[in-house]
């Protein structure tokens, strides 16, 4: 009993702490990619061409000066960044390990309850800053979360009824001959535009939209707790790749291919980023209700038919 718990342990650090490795070298790969798509050098003065310059950030946030608003709630404004990061470090205990150490048969049920519980952690984060602004921000990141929540739970729901499981290894077992990403390519391009918009990322960052909020519901942050959003914001960025690779493109989590497309969807991500322009939000509120919403729904309906016809044909 003792040593399975001593596994348990060991195998959530080490998992953590590659996921935050992980997460230090996505930021260095976002700052040089952002660099030479702005044709202009990313970091590049620490150490050999800039690679420990994730650690020299990190080192520089986490000692400097924490600062907090004088009217701010200061227990739930402390502590949202720190739940922030343990919701998106949590999320990652549904990566399919083959020795089935977290692994578990309802493990896309327990990522969308973490994802859903994510909200919260903004939405206390802008309104325990007593800012106008943090607040206007996390109120529409609230609102642009909750509904690509919509669109992502129906379009995993599409491929349960597929698959017949909720857990992640079913997926990879599923697609050994053909990947879902030829059979189901409109619903690939939803759910990576929907992953952008969870994640806040460009075209969809209204919650941190510099122009008219002065960055959105972290403004007020500064120091360890501005360092911890931004942890939680990249390790999310980073499963979300991964359940990209798994539900679309094989899930062939023993090999190196495996992390070889992990990594070029993270670079996708950047690569949008340097590419497309911020959208209007009444835009974004139209794209997730009157296109991406229709359209899983749509998908969802012609599984369940699929599924009740080869039932039908096997009995």
């Amino acid at each position: 009993m003792m040593v399975d718990i001593m596994m348990g342990v060991v195998g959530v650090l080490m998992l953590v702490v590659c996921v935050l490795v992980g997460v230090a070298f996505l930021t260095l790969l976002e700052r040089k990619v952002l660099g030479y798509i702005q044709v202009r050098k990313g970091p590049n003065k620490v150490g050999f061409v800039g690679l420990p310059q994730p650690f020299a950030d990190a080192i520089k946030l986490f000692t400097k000066e924490g600062t907090y608003p004088f009217m701010s709630n200061y227990i739930l404004y402390y502590l949202s960044p720190v739940f922030s990061l343990f919701l998106a470090l949590l999320t990652w205990m549904v990566y399919p390990f083959i020795t089935m150490l977290f692994t578990f048969n309802l493990g896309i049920l327990f990522f969308l309850v973490c994802t859903s519980m994510s909200v919260y952690t903004v939405m206390i984060a802008g309104w325990s800053s007593n800012s106008n602004y943090a607040l206007l921000g996390s109120l529409r990141a609230v609102a642009q979360t909750i509904s690509y929540e919509v669109s992502l739970a129906l379009l995993l729901l599409s491929f349960v009824f597929l698959v017949d499981n909720y857990c992640l290894m079913s997926f990879m077992s599923f697609q050994n001959y053909v990947w879902f990403m030829f059979l189901t390519f409109p619903l690939m391009l939803a759910w990576f535009s929907s992953c952008l918009a969870e994640t806040n990322r460009t075209p969809f960052d209204f919650a941190e939209g510099e122009s008219e909020l002065v960055s959105g519901f972290n403004v007020e942050y500064s120091a360890g707790g501005f360092a911890l959003i931004f942890l939680a914001e990249y390790a999310s960025i980073l499963f979300m790749s991964m359940l990209f690779c798994m539900m679309f493109m094989g899930g062939d989590v023993l090999t190196i291919y495996f992390f070889i497309k992990l990594s070029l969807l993270a670079f996708m991500f950047v690569w949008v980023r340097g590419t497309l322009p911020r959208f209007r939000y009444d835009k974004l509120m139209y794209l997730a209700w009157k296109a991406y919403l229709p359209l899983s729904l749509n998908f969802l309906f012609f599984f369940m038919g699929l599924k009740v016809l080869m039932f039908s044909m096997m009995i």
